[in-house]
């Protein structure tokens, strides 16, 4: 059983992962209770949240979305095999934008479309 885990990110964050074809694990990396829609939205959620505060201001809330075998531990890399889509704003927010706005979802191959 593979477990859905949701990294939250900048844009320029992703740009990094996508030359390094890779991400690190942090302490951030959130993770879907179980796989029902409810769960995977509310983690989903939870790493925009991340996102924000990694923005620190206006911009751009990203989420890289990966099926892993096991919940990471930091320090773990996760390659781009791994990765199945990327949540981002489709445009600009201001500082105190609505946080339960909805991402943009984008397959792994338009990431460099994004960045």
């Amino acid at each position: 059983m593979s477990t859905r885990v949701y990294v939250p990110l900048t844009l320029g964050g992703l740009a990094t992962a996508d030359a390094d074809g890779e991400i690190v694990a942090t302490e951030d990396v959130v993770v879907a209770l179980d796989d029902s829609e409810d769960e995977e939205y509310a983690a989903l959620m939870t790493a925009a949240d991340l996102s924000t505060e990694q923005l620190g201001g206006p911009g751009r809330r990203v989420v890289l979305v990966a099926e892993l075998e096991r919940v990471p531990e930091p320090g773990d890399r996760i390659p781009r095999k791994r990765w199945v889509a990327v949540h981002v704003d489709v445009a600009d927010r201001p500082a105190g934008a609505d946080p339960d706005e909805d991402l943009g979802w984008f397959g792994v191959q338009e990431i460099a479309h994004l960045v």
